[in-house]
Order: C-alpha cells, then sequence, then structure tokens
C-alpha cells in the first residue's frame, strides 16, 4: 500500500533534521478545481518546521534544505508553504 504524501513528507523531515515540532497540513482541498489541483487529493501542502539545525540558517538556506531533505516529493507537489525556523 502507498503511503500518503503526508505522510511521506513527515518522514523524511524527521529522517533529515533532529525535529522540536513539526506539522504537515494537505491543503489540496482548498484548492480544488484550481490551477495545479491534479485530482489527487495530494497537491497543496503546508509544513510548520522547527529544527535546532534549521535555526542559524537564513531564510533561503532552510528553504533549500528542506527542498533537498524531500528530495522528489517537491517534485511532486503543485505548492508548499514553509514556515521554518
Amino acid at each position: 500500500m502507498k503511503m500518503a504524501l503526508k505522510d511521506e513528507i513527515e518522514a523524511r523531515l524527521r529522517a533529515a533534521f533532529s525535529v522540536t515540532e513539526l506539522r504537515v497540513d494537505n491543503e489540496s482541498h482548498k484548492h480544488a478545481g484550481h490551477s495545479g489541483d491534479d485530482g489527487t487529493g495530494e497537491s497543496h501542502f503546508a509544513i510548520y518546521l522547527r529544527a535546532g539545525e534549521l535555526a542559524p540558517m537564513g531564510r533561503l538556506a532552510r528553504h533549500r534544505a528542506v527542498q533537498a531533505a524531500l528530495g522528489d516529493i517537491h517534485q511532486r507537489l503543485h505548492a508548499l508553504a514553509m514556515d521554518l525556523g
């Protein structure tokens, strides 16, 4: 059985960082029928992540670190909002 994308995102972030707080919200329902909605119900996500490794980084470096941790997942999404620290 295929893992839900939300669970896959959480697993990759927990594997890559020393997570102190993590919330991954699937916001695809807010975009149903809009451009970028591929009908899977897994196209738009928001991440709230706090991890020790991210704290000293600048905003761009944080985003790059999360994108690297997500790997191919990032290409499978239409939108990803990130609140990182």
